[in-house]
This record gives structure tokens, sequence and C-alpha cells, in this order.
């Protein structure tokens, strides 16, 4: 009696393990990692449309944010302050606020430069958040003059090293 359950329980944790060892291997991973090329995507502002293509040739500091996600909202506008000061990069925000109003509400009191700032009204349904599988949180990325990603969730404070 005692080998037959030992056996089993043998079995059942072989079975365990062997099915542990596939699970997850159709999801994506968290987010881009440092090296990857940084996913192309053009969106449309009120003044202007922005094209990630056409910013090759220069750093970029993409900060995806929202205004009901306190930590992602402090960090792009630090990330903000950083980048005017830092001068050789280019910022490009985008919140995935789904009304308009609220965006610009919080703009206005975070003082961000509006200029590479935009909305994505379509939130968590948007192609961008899905292309840069935001669904773990909201991330930041600095590019390369080539569009890879050198750096991932900086600090403003460790933007500078980076630049230089």
């Amino acid at each position: 009696m005692i080998k037959s359950v030992s056996r089993f329980f043998v079995v059942m944790i072989t079975i365990s393990f062997f099915s542990f060892s596939f699970v997850g291997k159709d999801t994506p991973t968290e987010g881009l990692t440092i090296g990857d090329r940084a996913p192309e995507f053009k969106i449309c502002g009120e003044k202007q449309l922005i094209d990630l293509k056409d910013l090759r040739g220069k750093y970029v500091l993409l900060s995806f944010w929202a205004s009901y996600d306190a930590t992602s909202r402090m960090q792009n506008a630090t990330l903000d302050y950083a980048a005017k000061k830092a001068g050789n990069v280019e910022m490009v925000s985008v919140s995935f606020d789904e009304y308009k109003s609220i965006f610009h509400e919080t703009i206005k009191k975070d003082r961000i430069t509006t200029s590479n700032c935009f909305v994505e009204l379509d939130g968590n349904d948007s192609e961008i958040y899905k292309a840069y599988r935001l669904n773990k949180g909201f991330k930041n990325y600095l590019l390369n003059e080539k569009g890879v990603i050198i750096a991932k969730d900086i600090q403003a404070s460790q933007l500078a090293s980076y630049m230089n």
C-alpha cells in the first residue's frame, strides 16, 4: 500500500513539473528589454503628428503613464523636467487616459511640456499599449539614435549619466 501511494506521488510530482514547463510559453514576457528595437508607432496630438521613426538619429525618452497611476504620473513629470535640463534627448510622453479633459487637466497641474505629450484615448486597448506590453504597469524607455532600447524604467536622476 505504501509503495503504491509513494509511486502515485512521484508520478503526480513528475506530471506537475512537466506541465509547469509549458505554462506561459505562448505569452510575451513582461515589457520589452534592453537591446530590443522599440516598436514604431505614430500618434496624433492636437497640434502635431509624431512618428517614432522620424526621431531616429536622436536619443528618445518614451514615457508611458496615466493620470490614475500616481507612480507613473510622478515619474513622467520628473522625467519631463530632467529631459529639458539634459537638452540632448527628445522626450515623448504618452498618456493612456480615456478622457481628454482628464489628460489636459493633469498636464496642466504637472506642468508638462505639451509639444511631445500625447493622449491615447483607447487606453489599455491601444496598439501602443499592446506593442510595449504595458499590462504589468507603465514604464519608460530610453532609445539610442537607432531606436534600440538602452535603458528601461530610469529615474530622472539617472538620465544625465545615460546621456554622457
